[in-house]
């Protein structure tokens, strides 16, 4: 890595600048992309307002925490930084109650990709029986449809032709004039990427990017997202609003090599992936340790964030993720608002999680991760879903409202205080063998399937009593197929530890008013029993790979603050996430983060949040 300049500077970013300018303050660059040419550890990029349509591609990292190189909008503007391009010269072509128009652009708008020719492909992608591609069109920022043909063309859908010289767009606009609005298409594949791995030290903050033509990315290839690490070290992802991805925002994924997509979709195929891993630097002084906080991430059909083991030792925490494959056109095996294989000691935290197929998808190598006071609500199958992991890991305060709150098909999770208002599915998976790994490592420990089992659940509130009766029952025993019950003496799980749980007969509603979601609830009459407080010691060890219930940090574990940070003790502590209520009828407020044109207001929780009528 090279040095820090011996005084680092300030690259100034402009509309009004030129790519030949010095980057000063009185000469800026024209582009974020030359600024990234040039900036040199310990350097801030700054950008002032306006719309850039650019592609990024760091050519250099920071040398350290102290060194970094520093992208952020100038105070107080507002910077649009887009992998699209506006289409005009619309004609209608078909007439009647429904409006097709019609519009060319010359391939050199390209270069060398073209996504209205590139199909989305990878492992474990479905495609649901007709093609996709990785352009998308966007009609005044909403994103259009893709159709399969233009005489298919519904309203809100588009269709593209791609010839030697030009691409022609067909768009149903009901009855609107596209010569009116705003068309536009994506032309590049990312908005914030380096092109080369090991590029660390990088803080990207204050932006509002959109419109990269991203491909499916599968845990066995190099993750390429709208912004994303490739392989690095030490990223800063924050407070920036990060929208209509084809498939993915925000990739801490695994580096490219001759063996992408060739897993043939197989457990043994990844292991093999995660050897390659480990001969190519996969370790904390070279991996991960990454923040993502404080983020809008919206409008993508693959997951919001992602990461197939550069995720590891990670922070991702206050951030808004909602509407993340909500149109479900194609599918596979990837999507969630934060999907990670091998989030090792990484910390999720304090995120607001809605309107997405899955709100968090931990699979594989799960081990030291501490998930933690998130709010998950309406997504369409889970909350959480922890895939084929020894363990240990930690679930705690969070509210999980949707109508499955947790799916479990992994041993060793401590699920603690949690507010649980849907159901829980447990199952075994004999057929496939995952790794564990030494305490706060990546190196491999050994590898085995999940008998299922060695769960806690302990001092959680539950709002439905299948719920509960879910982890205080048997284990649903199954095949590796997942389809069909195994003779009970063919399998033994292991014991779980199922204490100090409740039911609440309050009802509990989730409601947002303005800005702020809240739990508004009846007449409190539950009458709470006072649960112990948890510590690493009370949770035991998970059995297969014999370590302690730690903290993400590696260091002891206890459970003594709420989802708010207020103190929890002995002889008043409550089951679920809060350490006390309110008597009477009342309102929590639970969240701040509210969808917004500017961006994501901070996380603010200081005040208002056990107020009672």
């Amino acid at each position: 890595m090279e040095s820090s300049t011996e005084t680092p500077r300030i690259l100034y970013v402009a509309i009004s600048g030129d790519d030949s300018n010095a980057g000063t303050e009185q000469a800026p660059l024209r582009s974020i992309n030359a600024a990234a040419q040039i900036a040199m550890p310990g350097d801030t990029v700054r950008v002032h307002g306006g719309t850039y349509r650019e592609s990024i591609h760091p050519a250099r990292g920071g040398s350290s925490e102290e060194a970094r190189i520093t992208y952020e909008a100038a105070g107080g503007e507002e910077v649009n930084i887009l992998g699209s391009e506006v289409v005009t010269g619309w004609t209608k072509i078909e007439q009647g109650r429904f409006g097709v128009w019609k519009a060319s652009v010359s391939n050199e708008i390209f270069g060398d990709f073209n996504p209205f020719a590139e199909l989305i492909a990878g492992d474990w992608f479905l495609n649901m029986g007709r093609p996709h591609h990785t352009g998308n069109v966007y009609f005044d920022g909403r994103e259009l449809l893709e159709a399969t043909a233009w005489e298919n063309l519904q309203a809100s859908f588009w269709y593209a032709e791609v010839g030697e010289k030009e691409t022609t767009f067909y768009v149903n606009c009901w009855h609107s004039d596209p010569n009116e609005a705003t068309i536009e298409i994506n032309v590049r594949p990312t908005v914030f990427y380096p092109m080369e791995t090991g590029i660390n030290y990088i803080t990207v903050r204050g932006f509002t990017m959109r419109h990269a033509a991203t491909n499916w990315a599968p845990p066995t290839s190099e993750q390429i997202g709208l912004i994303g690490t490739n392989w690095s070290k030490g990223w800063i992802i924050e407070n920036n609003t990060i929208t209509h991805s084809r498939c993915v925002a925000v990739t801490l994924g695994k580096h490219g090599d001759e063996y992408d997509n060739t897993s043939e979709n197989s457990a043994e195929g990844y292991v093999e992936t995660i050897k390659r891993g480990l001969a190519q630097g996969w370790s904390r002084e070279n991996i991960g340790g990454h923040i993502v906080r404080n983020n809008e991430i919206a409008n993508c059909e693959q997951a919001g964030i992602v990461g197939s083991l550069g995720a590891i030792f990670s922070e991702v925490s206050g951030n808004l993720i909602h509407d993340i494959h909500i149109h479900r056109l194609f599918g596979g095996a990837e999507q969630a608002g934060i999907k990670f294989h091998a989030p090792i000691d990484t910390l999720i935290a304090d995120n607001h999680i809605y309107r997405c197929n899955r709100a968090m998808w931990m699979d594989w190598m799960t081990q030291g991760t501490r998930i933690t006071r998130n709010l998950c609500h309406d997504n369409i199958e889970q909350d959480i879903f922890v895939e084929v992991n020894h363990g240990p890991f930690v679930v705690d305060n969070n509210l999980l409202l949707s109508n499955m709150s947790i799916w479990t098909m992994s041993q060793g999770g401590a699920f603690l205080h949690n507010l649980i208002g849907g159901t829980i599915s447990r199952h075994a998976e004999l057929g496939r063998e995952t790794p564990y790994h030494p305490q706060s490592s990546v190196e491999l420990a050994g590898i085995t399937n999940i008998r299922g089992g060695d769960e806690r659940f302990m001092n959680n509130l539950f709002l439905d009593a299948s719920g509960l009766e879910a982890v205080s029952g048997l284990l649903d025993v199954i095949r590796g197929d997942g389809k069909s019950p195994q003779e009970p003496e063919a399998h033994e799980s292991f014991p779980n530890l199922v204490e100090n749980n409740q039911i609440a007969t309050s009802a509990f509603v989730l409601k947002q008013e303005g800005d702020e979601w809240a739990i508004q609830f009846k007449a409190n009459d539950t009458e709470f029993i006072d649960c112990p407080v948890l510590t690493t010691d009370a949770l035991g060890k998970a059995q297969i790979p014999d370590l302690p219930y730690m903290d993400y940090t590696g260091e002891t574990l206890t459970m003594d603050v709420d989802f708010f940070g207020n103190a929890r003790a002995s002889g008043s502590n409550a089951p679920g996430p809060f350490a006390t209520l309110p008597e009477n009828s009342g309102r929590i407020v639970v969240s701040k983060l509210a969808s917004s044109s500017d961006g994501v207001a901070a996380r603010d929780l200081s005040d208002d949040n056990t107020v009672g009528s």
